[in-house]
């Protein structure tokens, strides 16, 4: 029977052993599908050897079954298109709240639109507030104008 030694990162069998690289996660990953479906071990117990969930077990299981060995790779995490507010989108914005600063989030965006670009009017507003474009605000002064004579 195989035993993985996780301390030493070693596959032990009844006549030898493996060495497995700390960093490859497809091979724990296979080694514990292998332990869960083949020598009876269960989903819930092979997951807590290899220090994974349950859920995660069987999410691995059915990535393997559809894909493979690379199925259990680690997938890129964060998003996986490229953003929509591309340095050129910046700078129209930009351009249209110095055209006109009065001008509302949601026209620019719908300005925008019109040119064929896809931006939100959220995005709008995330632009210009990390530039700093907010309209600003006139506070009223406490004292009182002189009254002419």
């Amino acid at each position: 029977m195989l035993n993985w030694n996780a301390e030493q990162s070693r596959l032990v069998g009844p006549k030898g052993e493996l060495a497995v690289l700390a960093g490859d996660e497809v091979t724990r990953k296979l080694l514990m599908l292998i332990e869960g479906q083949c020598f009876g071990a269960g989903g819930t117990a092979a997951a807590a050897k290899y220090g994974y969930s349950k859920p995660r077990y069987f999410q691995l299981l059915a990535a393997y079954q559809e894909r493979g060995a690379e199925g259990l790779r680690n997938a890129k995490r964060g998003p996986k298109g490229p953003t929509r507010r591309t340095d050129e989108l910046v700078r129209q914005v930009i351009r249209h709240r110095y055209l006109d600063p009065d001008v509302t989030v949601e026209v620019i965006a719908q300005k925008l639109t019109q040119c064929q670009f896809r931006i939100s009017t959220r995005s709008v507003r995330r632009v210009i507030e990390s530039f700093g474009l907010q309209k600003k605000t006139l506070r009223q002064s406490s004292q009182r104008p002189a009254a002419s004579r």
